[in-house]
C-alpha cells in the first residue's frame, strides 16, 4: 500500500480499494470497522474506531476509498488506524486499474487492434461474425478478465491474451503458407469469447465464481453456440459456421484439458498450440517476476507442478506492449 504523509507528524492518507469490510461490536458496547485494504501493489489491514454508520456510511466492498490515518504495528505486521473514511468522487479521478491488478494496455487500445485487423479480411462472412459478435460484447469485453486465478486473471486480462495470441498467429502464419490466416484469426479472436457469460465479475474488475451456465456449459460450449447463432442470423456458409465451431469447441487440445474433440484441421490445431503456449509463457513470466536471479519459482500447478528457474539475463515481465500502432 502507498499512503502519502500528511503535514501533520504521524498522519498518512490515500485511496485504496476496500476487499472487505466488516461492523463489529467492541467491548465497550462501541462499533469497529474491520477492513482490508489493497491496491495493485498489495492490501493491508485496517481499524476505524468508535464508529458510527450515522456519520460514515458503511464502506461497500470493490469500492474505492479515501482514508486517513496512522500506520502501527500489530502482531509484526503493520496495521492501518483510520481515523477519517469517505467514498470517492470525479473530482477525486481515481482509476480502477491503479488498484486491482490489471493489463498495461487499455482495453479500447486493445479492441481498436483487433477490429482493425478483422476490418481487413477479404472473407466478407468471416469479417461480419468477428466484427458482429465484438460488437454485441463491447461494453464488457473491454476490462473483463481471462481467468479467475490462472493465466491473464486480471483486469482487461481477455483482451490482453487474445490479442496476445493474434499476434502470435500472424508470425506464424507469415511461416506457412499452408495457414488460412483469416480463419485462424477468426478463432483466436472468438476462442474465449463465452467467458464473458462463464465468469460472474465485481464491480472491481475481478472474477468472484462461475455463472450458473459457466459452471454446467462451459464457454467452449457456449462460445459454439453464441457464434452459430451470429452466423445463422448472418447467413454465413454452413461449413464455414462448422469451422469456426469447432476451433472453438476443440481449442483446449485434449479431453481431459475440457475439449469436446481434438482438434480436426490445421487452424484448429494452431489455435490449441498457440492458446497453450500463451498461457504457459505468461504463467512463467508472472511467476519468475518476484524471484531473484538464481533461485527458482515454487512449484507451478498449471506446468506439471514444475519449478523455474531465474538466470537472471534479463528482467522478467509477465507484460508488454502488444498494441501495433500500425493496425
Amino acid at each position: 500500500m502507498n499512503f502519502t504523509q500528511c503535514e501533520k507528524p504521524g498522519l498518512y492518507e490515500g485511496f485504496a480499494l476496500v476487499k472487505s469490510c466488516d461492523k463489529k461490536s467492541a467491548k465497550n458496547g462501541t462499533f469497529f470497522l474491520d477492513i482490508v485494504l489493497s491496491d495493485k501493489d498489495g492490501e493491508i489491514f485496517a481499524k476505524m474506531w468508535d464508529y458510527r454508520e450515522e456519520v460514515v456510511p458503511l464502506p461497500q466492498v470493490n469500492t474505492i476509498v479515501k482514508v486517513r490515518g496512522t500506520l502501527q504495528q500489530y502482531n509484526g505486521n503493520d496495521q492501518f488506524i483510520i481515523q477519517r473514511l469517505r467514498g470517492t468522487n470525479d473530482s477525486d479521478n481515481v482509476n480502477m486499474a491503479d488498484f486491482v491488478r490489471s493489463a498495461d494496455c487499455e482495453g479500447e487500445d486493445m479492441l481498436k487492434a483487433i477490429v482493425n485487423i478483422v476490418a481487413g479480411f477479404n472473407d466478407e462472412e468471416l469479417k461480419n461474425v468477428v466484427l458482429g459478435m465484438l460488437a454485441d460484447n463491447k461494453e464488457v469485453i473491454l476490462t473483463f478478465p481471462a481467468a479467475e486465478k490462472l493465466h491473464h486473471a486480471m483486469r482487461g486480462g481477455l483482451l490482453y491474451h487474445t490479442l496476445s495470441i493474434v499476434r502470435l498467429a500472424e508470425c506464424v502464419c507469415s511461416i506457412y503458407p499452408c495457414i488460412d490466416r483469416e480463419l485462424l484469426l477468426s478463432g483466436a479472436i472468438l476462442h474465449d469469447i463465452a467467458k464473458l457469460r462463464e465468469y460472474s465479475v465485481n464491480s472491481a474488475g475481478v472474477v468472484d465464481g462461475h455463472t450458473i451456465e459457466g459452471m454446467l456449459l462451459g464457454h467452449l460450449v457456449m462460445g459454439a453456440e453464441d457464434v452459430g447463432r451470429k452466423c445463422d442470423e448472418l447467413e454465413v456458409t454452413p461449413e464455414k459456421k462448422y469451422l469456426l465451431q469447432h476451433m472453438l469447441i476443440s481449442h483446449h487440445g485434449k479431453l481431459e484439458f475440457g475439449a469436446a474433440v481434438r482438434p480436426g484441421f490445421i487452424e484448429a490445431e494452431v489455435l490449441s498450440q498457440l492458446d497453450l503456449f500463451d498461457a504457459n509463457i505468461y504463467e512463467m513470466a508472472d511467476a519468475l517476476k518476484d524471484i531473484k536471479a538464481g533461485e527458482f519459482t515454487n512449484r507451478l500447478w498449471m506446468l506439471d507442478n514444475r519449478r523455474f528457474y531465474n538466470h537472471g539475463r534479463i528482467e522478467v515481465q509477465p507484460q508488454a506492449n502488444i498494441i501495433n500502432e500500425e493496425n
